[in-house]
């Protein structure tokens, strides 16, 4: 069915407000730079010689199933489902000690949190945004 169909498994179906989009679609980006550093760790712990293989490879392994949540976050607002607005805000919030730490670090870490850090800040910004609270259905409840 199309995105603006008035009927989809029993619930009314509204065209997907630009603040839900814009929050989705920085989950995703975060999800995919997250899985992309998890096969990145990966990839150096099979063929670099790290200290603790183990080590190495569960750090990469975790990294990739964190970036679980912001993919099915994303994949969820994209939809307008309800659920997906908490696993959102979470994955937000998180992202706001990480890039606090990151700020601390050397190297291009510093650049990847000035990014990770205003990604964030913007996605809560939408997801907090009465526009998409009412097209997620989240908010007060009317009383019957």
């Amino acid at each position: 069915m199309s995105e603006n169909s008035a009927e989809e498994s029993g619930r009314t179906v509204t065209a997907r407000p630009r603040t839900v989009t814009v929050a989705a679609l920085l989950c995703g980006l975060q999800g995919v730079a997250l899985a992309a550093l998890g096969a990145v760790m990966l990839v150096l712990a099979a063929t670099g010689e790290p200290d603790d293989m183990t080590q190495a490879v569960t750090g990469a392994v975790t990294v990739l199933a964190l970036a679980v949540l912001p993919l099915a976050a994303g994949h969820g607002l994209w939809r307008l489902r309800r659920w997906s607005r908490g696993p959102a805000v979470l994955t937000q919030l998180l992202a706001i000690p990480v890039t606090w730490t990151l700020l601390g670090s050397g190297g291009l870490w510093p650049v990847a949190a000035v990014g990770l850090g205003a990604s964030a800040l913007a996605a809560l910004g939408c997801l907090m945004n009465p526009t998409a609270t009412r097209a997620l259905g989240v908010g007060p409840r009317q009383a019957a």
